[in-house]
């Protein structure tokens, strides 16, 4: 299987997934934004997975890459690649669905308990989630659901969570890929958001590592199903 990612920011990686994408038969490649712009044809990749980071969807002025970076996700979708969006990456799917993507009521960061949708439970590619697991969550932005899209989480700070879209595409609002060390990045690269908020923790509760395992499992679990 071939896998290409889109990165936005270098502290902001596969995590977990550069793991599980690691055997013979997979080659992965990915765009490296903060390096160049250069974008695969459609046709090199069957997965496609777009990664997280700070800017917003809305960003394209600062971030001229990014209207490319749109029309590529879209191409994915129409031709049936399989495409999974994590946090930024999910509100770029978001948006190019059609849906808006806009500042949440609170900005979440740290280890929050995840309520799945009945949607999310009766559908095999979950099957393996905790009915109510602790994820990693660190963003400002949220998004609608988009038109022919199903909602599969919600949290108290935040009604949508996630979606899929047809046998095809999903998109994460967290992080079930983060390791300790992609934790840290984060923290060293945008610590400056950790205020004292409802929502938000502190770095040494960020850095708690006990849901860190299953976390990752529920990823791995996921990609699996999804791929095949």
């Amino acid at each position: 299987m071939n896998i290409h990612y889109l990165r936005h920011v270098e502290f902001e990686g596969l995590g977990c997934i550069k793991e599980w994408a690691k055997v013979p038969d997979n080659r992965l490649t990915a765009t490296k934004f903060y390096e160049d712009n250069k974008l695969p044809f459609v046709e090199l990749f069957d997965l496609l997975i777009v990664m997280g980071g700070p800017m917003g969807v809305y960003d394209e002025r600062q971030y001229p890459w990014m209207k490319k970076e749109k029309e590529l996700i879209a191409k994915a979708i129409d031709k049936n690649k399989k495409v999974l969006g994590i946090c930024l990456g999910a509100q770029l799917i978001a948006d190019v669905l059609g849906a808006k993507v806009y500042k949440n009521k609170e900005k979440e960061i740290g280890w929050l308990p995840l309520n799945l949708t009945e949607e999310a439970k009766n559908n095999s590619l979950f099957s393996d989630f905790k009915l109510k697991p602790t994820v990693f969550q660190w963003h400002g932005d949220t998004f609608d659901i988009p038109s022919g899209a199903k909602r599969i989480a919600s949290s108290e700070a935040c009604e949508n969570q996630g979606f899929i879209y047809g046998d095809n595409v999903a998109a994460f609002q967290f992080h079930l890929e983060v390791t300790a060390s992609s934790i840290d990045k984060m923290i060293a690269n945008c610590g400056q958001e950790l205020v004292k908020a409802p929502y938000i923790q502190t770095a040494e509760e960020l850095r708690n590592e006990d849901h860190i395992t299953s976390s990752n499992e529920m990823m791995i679990s996921f990609l699996n199903k999804f791929v095949n």
